[in-house]
């Protein structure tokens, strides 16, 4: 292994700053430090619900740099930015403490990141090596439905007689063939069954897609996974890649696709040097192409099998709701034995709640959430999560009457919003003028250009020079399609509604597309520019306004517009104008969450709605044992949220709508299959409003009652005498 200029002169051999750390803990942080000269096989640590995982890996990652590790050489890969970021500061703050002086990991440990921004970073290293252009610009979601949409018109398949599947719905299908690696007519039949009568057209389309964005020197999000994995496939560059790196770790290894999976494999095929923490009970992602037989599979990947560390201590919940959470996961067709336990004993049991119906299931949260209030519980403290989105709507109506603010997870980003996506797209479109789907966006800004005019300027600009170099490959590419793009721009004659804003167009693409242009003084431009688009297409224009100023003053914390772009685009921040965000006039607020949002997430009070057949497991989770099993890991990881107080809610009846047979009626519901009698022990189950038990009454008290019906009949037949 490399010397580092990070090792140690003396460093402990009884290291005081592992102390705080559990046995299982440390027996993974400890792993193979002890062998000279290699990494150690295989780890697999499985890290059960808030058991201190984060912790036990960025001590791994500080232990490997305090034995000697380069941390330049240490690539580290979780499922968020700001994971990454937090990791980082961890490793920085642990290495610290144990080496006794200031250790610049912050510079150091510079291969920390996402799936996504890791592998857009070596794309671009390696783009020469496999047909890329070094300035690839990256689709977010909806961008790349968007290219799929005018590939779809272009081939006429939008014209046909029956209605042929929408552009979201053949991304989707795109996206589910390439991250799940199954074929199309498995997917079809899988998860888009409607969609069959239409497989070799969607085989047309795709082709035609991909052969649009290699034009057009554009990736999507899956196509950073899966150059990637091909250039990981390649012997030549599999071993450079390969000899980056000296320890792979990997977070949340319980969400990856195959995709990953096989990246990994080919970094490490004899697992040396390889570390994956997760937990197979909370892979709850299939939707995105994750896949639980990821982690399930790990260790016999490898020969011998990977080394296996559990971490049962939950640092989190108290006794009875990890005794009611295991119970529940233990009834799972396969899994990672683990027992969570913790020494927070704690006297109430997880409450099993039954209601009437859906008001009366709004009704006890919100009477329970101002109980919990007046006890000294923040808002902030407790959340309601939920298997849908809309299971939530009775409830947002409850508190919306009782003026309760509430906050609910999976409102809009930045890439979300169509004025940001606007200025994103100038940016977009600068940096490769090949990106017509950018090009399509900006010139329809301009008032007096519709469909047909944008269309004419794309083809204008892609027109190659006099020399053909405008399809030359590689850098030149890039130096021409921007020369080319303000040559177009500047011949180009307008429609005569957008003749008067067409030169200060053309002069700001010639400024900002130019080689060498300043960065981040461009945005400043191009937000200059936009500012009177923004106020006549914007009834809340100053809202808007916000998250461009809150945008250019992200820019410039970016080296480059391409560092920027790429980043913006894999890990969006929240916008201003995010209808469903905090409350501007409320410090404290109720968390309302799916439970896929909620994931990683941690309250003192928890309410779980809708603990019913139909809800958890949803109704559409249903199709195949796979299904069945992510639904009851969901219920887990929502019950593993809670730290103090876990309410299950079981409606008993629920008012469907649009039945087109049935017409709207009432159905009854029974609790969640995942809650089966012989665990009810483990709750505290009851009806909800608690009645009183009726006290037996006295002697006295029935003498008492039959002289007063006595009178009051003679009352009666005194009145009609």
């Amino acid at each position: 292994m490399p010397s580092s200029p990070y090792t140690p002169a003396n460093p402990s051999e009884d290291a005081a700053w592992l102390a705080k750390l559990n046995d299982a803990q440390r027996e993974a942080v400890e792993y193979g430090a002890d062998l000279k000269g290699q990494p150690a096989g295989a780890l697999l640590v499985i890290a059960g619900a808030g058991s201190g995982k984060t912790n036990t890996l960025a001590h791994r990652v500080a232990n490997l740099v305090v034995k000697g590790a380069d941390p330049r050489r240490i690539l580290l890969l979780t499922f968020s930015r700001r994971a990454a970021l937090e990791m980082t500061r961890r490793v920085t703050r642990i290495a610290t403490h144990a080496l006794g002086t200031r250790a610049a990991l912050a510079q150091g440990l510079t291969w920390s990141g996402t799936f996504h921004g890791v592998g857009a970073r070596l794309l671009r290293e390696y783009a020469d090596l496999i047909g890329l252009a070094p300035t690839f610009t990256i689709n977010d979601r909806e961008d790349s439905a968007d290219l799929m949409n005018l590939v779809r018109h272009e081939l006429g398949f939008s014209a046909k007689e029956r209605r042929f599947p929408s552009k979201g719905t053949c991304f989707a299908i795109y996206s589910r063939v390439v991250n799940t690696g199954a074929s199309l007519a498995d997917v079809l039949n899988a998860a888009f069954p409607w969609c069959r009568e239409w497989e070799a057209d969607l085989r047309v389309l795709f082709a035609q897609y991909v052969e649009a964005k290699q034009k057009q020197s554009v990736l999507d999000y899956d196509d950073l996974l899966l150059y990637w994995s091909m250039m990981a496939a390649e012997p030549a560059i599999a071993a450079d890649l390969s000899g980056r790196f000296d320890h792979v770790l990997v977070d949340e290894y319980q969400d990856t696709n195959r995709l990953q999976a096989a990246i990994l494999l080919a970094l490490k095929p004899d697992g040396r040097g390889l570390t994956v923490v997760g937990d197979d009970a909370q892979s709850i992602y299939s939707f995105r192409g994750a896949t639980v037989r990821n982690i399930l599979d790990f260790p016999q990947h490898f020969n011998p099998p990977a080394k296996q560390v559990t971490l049962e201590r939950n640092y989190r919940s108290t006794q009875p709701i990890l005794a009611a959470s295991n119970a529940v996961i233990e009834l799972a067709a396969e899994r990672f034995t683990k027992n969570l336990w913790t020494d927070q004993a704690g006297a109430q049991r997880p409450r099993l709640v039954t209601v009437a119906d859906e008001a009366d299931q709004a009704r006890y949260v919100v009477e329970q959430v101002l109980e919990a209030r007046e006890a000294g519980m923040k808002l902030k403290a407790q959340a309601v999560l939920f298997r849908a989105a809309h299971h939530s709507a009775a409830l947002e109506i409850e508190l919306t009457r009782r003026n309760i603010p509430f906050v609910k997870f999976g409102g809009l980003k930045f890439l979300d919003s169509v004025h940001v996506k606007d200025v994103l797209a100038v940016l977009r479109w600068a940096e490769n003028p090949r990106d017509r789907v950018a090009g399509f966006r900006v010139t329809q800004l301009l008032p007096g250009v519709g469909p047909a005019t944008a269309a004419r300027v794309l083809d204008s600009v892609a027109q190659p020079d006099a020399t053909g170099a405008a399809d030359a490959p590689g850098l030149a590419t890039a130096a021409v399609s921007t020369s080319a793009l303000s040559a177009a721009l500047a011949a180009f004659v307008p429609p005569l509604r957008a003749l008067e804003d067409w030169q200060a167009f053309a002069a700001l693409m010639a400024s900002v597309s130019a080689p060498g242009s300043a960065w981040p003084a461009e945005f400043e431009l191009i937000r200059r520019w936009y500012e009177p688009h923004l106020e006549r297409n914007h009834e809340d224009a100053a809202i808007r306004h916000a998250d461009l100023l809150q945008m250019e003053s992200i820019a410039g914390t970016y080296a480059s517009r391409e560092r920027f772009l790429t980043e913006l685009t894999l890990d969006p921040p929240d916008a201003t104008s995010d209808e469903s965000g905090v409350p501007l006039l409320d410090e404290d607020y109720l968390i309302l969450s799916t439970i896929h949002s909620a994931k990683g997430q941690e309250w003192r009070n928890v309410f779980v709605l809708n603990g019913v057949d139909g809800c958890i497991p949803s109704d559409m989770g249903t199709g195949s044992e796979e299904e069945i099993e992510e639904e009851r890991r969901l219920l887990y990881v929502a019950m593993t949220r809670a730290k103090e107080d876990l309410h299950i809610v079981v409606p008993q009846r629920f008012y469907v709508h649009n039945q087109t047979q049935l017409g709207d009626r009432h159905v009854w519901a029974s609790r969640s299959r995942f809650i089966p009698a012989h665990l009810l022990p483990l709750f505290d189950a009851y009806a909800w409003p608690r009645i009183p038990a009726p006290v037996a009454p006295s002697a006295a008290g029935l003498a008492a009652a039959a002289q007063a019906k006595i009178e009051i009949a003679a009352k009666l037949r005194k009145m009609w005498d």
